[in-house]
């Protein structure tokens, strides 16, 4: 079986990072490049997880955070964003809009596999996105 990441990073050194990082180790990667593609692949894709680059200039990160938000069956999704270490209330607000885990931009690139693992295990999600039992934040 399969483990699906979605990865919405229009970035194209960022998704190869991803690339190069996850489909070596089996991973199947479903790519998202517009906004309009955030609902609506998240919920047909049966996700393990999502990579959010909360900088990116085709996606607004904080909308399709609250796209995800909305959505009970997709709130339980972990999800791992990266962005400008600098930047303290894009971090503050990923966090409080459902973001398992945020990292620098650097820290993303070295550890993309580690980190995408890290929050897949300590989910506790098994099965895909559409079939939790639990739909808590």
């Amino acid at each position: 079986m399969s483990t699906t990441i979605l990865v919405a990073v229009t970035d194209i050194f960022f998704y190869t990072k991803v690339r190069d990082a996850l489909r070596p180790q089996g991973y199947t990667l479903e790519r998202i490049r517009s906004q309009d593609e955030v609902a609506g692949k998240t919920a047909s894709a049966s996700p393990a997880a999502l990579i959010l680059n909360m900088n990116d200039l085709a996606i607004d990160a904080f909308t399709a955070l609250e796209t995800l938000q909305a959505d009970p069956a997709l709130r339980s999704l972990p999800i791992l964003a990266f962005a400008n270490h600098e930047e303290t209330d894009t971090w503050r607000r990923a966090k409080e809009l459902g973001v398992t885990k945020i990292v620098s931009r650097n820290e993303f690139s070295a550890r993309t596999r580690e980190l995408v693992e890290d929050i897949i295990a300590n989910s506790g999600q098994q099965s895909p996105v559409r079939s939790a039992p639990n739909a808590e934040g």
